[in-house]
């Protein structure tokens, strides 16, 4: 509020004039009372240099949101237009200082220009006295997109600034409140609003109370408003469930995206762990390797050993002939031991193959088994997405069925309205248009209104089919949505599982490369075997090392097992985590369907409002008709009044000159 004073005294200072101190008083005051909110200068006669300071200050100040200027002595020629010309940021204005022409067109300009400005009060003015001032306000008025409420009470504005204010309230599309009381608008002025009211849907209060208008056109014109005010809330309605709809779409669009997200990250946790076990398994292979290259070494140099011992012993056989059936018998137990050894290696080979074939016989019939159970599994969603899809179909069918009938009903009712309506004008047109012009002029009148009427009939009618068709498309484009995320789950669902497949195809042919390595191992050692028959000793301990390693590679064969049976439960827990999430989403689309049903039921009760509105208005025809019976009744009573007022008139006066003296004189007739 200082700044703001502060602001007064420069400008004051710089157009060399003195502040006034009644208005310094009153800032005073505000300061004091209202925190600045609100300038009320009424009764205070300003000045001309006072005004457009004040002009000057208000064009850049935020904090004054009203002001009042009723009873200041504002004249016509200069400070008005001076000082509130400028685009100022008031909310509320009320001025009642009797302005006419060229305050008329000041507060026109303002419209134009000032696009914060809702409420404007002009009451006890005579802006209708001068007509182009008046347009002017009017074209400000058509042009302004803020102002909400604007009074203009005893203006003196006659029936052509009324048709002035219907043109502009035919562009005008942001006035609610009108206040039109005491003027003299006449019947021609208010027929001209009443036909600007057709294209003006946004005016909700008009009062035109103490404008000698008939009561005919003032019930047309509450009629009017009452329709602006159920058009209005009709759009608030529909404003309201469109944001609900979208904000449940934008919820079911966020929890389609969290579950694709979530299966997105289901589906790099089973790939990482897909590699860590490949990567486990290229280690033990690798370390596989390195333990086979060691064996060779190891029995490379045995050869070499067994080459020089060869050789000590052909020079000692020729030095120990002695020796030799002592070295026979030694033979002979080495040969027993050898079968022995080889009967037992060839049972051990045996029973590893036997079990090989068990492990692969195991493998196929539970990968015959994952095929079935994905096969099952797909038909079932299948059969459930074509049911629902069937039932959907079904559904949306029997509702635009339902629709259909029903606006065929409502078209057969309102024809017969119409004709009915129409005979009944025409009948009463043919028995009063030779007696009373006046009824004539208000039948024309309804039968306007209730036109007017049936023509926003048909408008909601058209409106609610355009709802309803994009309802339909926006079902169907949901539906697509939901077709095409399926396809994509299954199409990543049978990659993933292609991917898995080829991967333990690989371990197992990794596995029969590494058994086929160890059966040409044995063999190779058999070999040896039957060639060191002297070297019976260190071919058991060989041999013993030899059981040792096969003994170490059943274990990770077992270890390799136990991960296949990993693996395979783990498939068999994100399939049964996909069904979960299949089931989730079966649910989602039941709940669609319920607020399908929902909206079905909203429709349902439209339905049965507008119902309900045809029977009101039907019930408003019947007592329209009653009442003109009635006025038929009195009229036909006062003419019978009036033919014998006339009979007893003219017996009074025929006896009267029958008796008077004249009559004598006067001839018959």
């Amino acid at each position: 509020m200082e700044d703001f004073r502060r602001t007064y005294l420069r400008l004051c200072k710089e157009a060399g004039t003195e502040p006034q101190e009644s208005l310094l008083a009153q800032l005073y005051e505000t300061r004091a009372a209202a925190s600045g909110a609100r300038l009320d200068l009424t009764g205070q006669s300003l000045m001309v240099e006072s005004c457009c300071v004040l002009g000057r200050a208000l064009q850049k100040d935020i904090l004054f949101t009203e002001l009042v200027l009723s009873d200041c002595m504002l004249s016509e020629e200069g400070e008005w237009s001076t000082g509130l010309e400028m685009e100022t940021f008031l909310w509320n204005l009320r001025t009642g200082n009797n302005l006419r022409g060229a305050g008329a067109e000041t507060l026109g300009k303002l419209l134009v220009r000032n696009k914060t400005l809702k409420r404007l009060v002009l009451e006890w003015n005579a802006l209708g006295m001068w007509e182009e001032g008046f347009s002017i306000f009017c074209e400000g008025l058509a042009s302004s997109s803020s102002l909400i409420l604007l009074d203009l009470r005893n203006n003196q504005i006659n029936h052509q600034g009324a048709a002035e204010l219907a043109q502009a309230l035919k562009r005008n599309s942001v006035l609610q409140e009108l206040d039109l009381r005491w003027n003299n608008i006449g019947l021609l002025g208010s027929r001209s609003l009443l036909d600007a009211l057709q294209q003006n849907r946004t005016l909700l209060h008009l009062e035109m109370a103490g404008n000698n208008i008939p009561g005919d056109i003032l019930k047309a014109i509450e009629q009017s408003m009452d329709h602006n005010a159920d058009r209005q809330s009709t759009l608030q309605e529909s404003r309201t469930r469109a944001q609900v709809l979208t904000k449940e779409i934008q919820i079911l669009k966020e929890e389609k995206s969290r579950q694709f997200l979530g299966l997105m990250e289901t589906i790099d946790k089973q790939r990482d762990e897909m590699g860590r076990s490949s990567r486990n398994s290229t280690v033990l292979l690798e370390k596989l390797q390195e333990a086979l290259s060691e064996r060779k070494s190891a029995v490379n140099s045995l050869t070499a050993k067994l080459q020089m011992t060869e050789a000590a012993l052909l020079l000692s056989e020729q030095k120990v002939s002695n020796l030799g059936e002592l070295l026979t018998r030694v033979k002979l137990e080495k040969t027993e031991l050898t079968d022995r050894q080889s009967r037992e290696m060839k049972k051990q080979l045996e029973e590893s193959a036997q079990r090989e074939g068990k492990l692969l016989r195991e493998v196929d019939s539970l990968s015959e088994k994952n095929h079935q159970l994905k096969n099952k599994v797909d038909e079932r969603r299948c059969k459930a997405q074509q049911d629902q899809i069937f039932s959907l179909k079904q559904e949306l069918t029997n509702s635009t069925a339902e629709l259909k009938l029903r606006l065929a009903q409502a078209e057969e009712r309102l024809d017969m309205e119409k004709r009915r309506s129409k005979q009944a004008f025409e009948d009463m047109d043919s028995l009063r248009q030779k007696e009373v012009d006046h009824v004539n002029r208000h039948m024309e009148e309804s039968e306007r209104a209730l036109q007017d009427r049936i023509l926003k009939l048909e408008g909601q009618r058209i409106r609610l089919d355009e709802e309803l068709s994009q309802v339909k498309a926006a079902m169907v484009t949901e539906r697509i949505q939901a077709e095409e995320e399926l396809g994509k789950t299954r199409a990543q669902v049978r990659l993933e599982e292609q991917e898995r497949l080829s991967g333990l195809e690989e371990k197992l042919r990794s596995a029969r490369q590494a058994r086929d390595e160890a059966q040409g191992h044995c063999t190779q050692q058999k070999q040896t075997v039957a060639e060191l028959h002297a070297r019976a000793a260190q071919q058991s301990l060989e041999m013993d090392a030899l059981r040792r390693r096969i003994d170490e590679m059943q274990q990770d064969l077992v270890g390799k097992e136990q991960e296949k049976m990993a693996e395979v439960t783990r498939v068999r827990v994100e399939l049964q985590e996909q069904t979960g999430h299949l089931q989730a989403e079966r649910t989602a689309q039941c709940g669609l369907k319920e607020k399908i049903a929902a909206l079905e039921r909203e429709m349902k009760a439209l339905g049965t409002s507008h119902r309900e509105a045809l029977l009101d208005k039907e019930s408003e025809l019947s007592s329209l008709q009653e009442r003109l019976r009635l006025r038929e009744g009195e009229i036909q009573r006062m003419r019978e009044n009036e033919a014998q007022r006339a009979s007893f008139l003219q017996n009074a006066i025929l006896t009267y000159v029958q008796g008077s003296p004249l009559a004598h004189y006067s001839p018959r007739k």
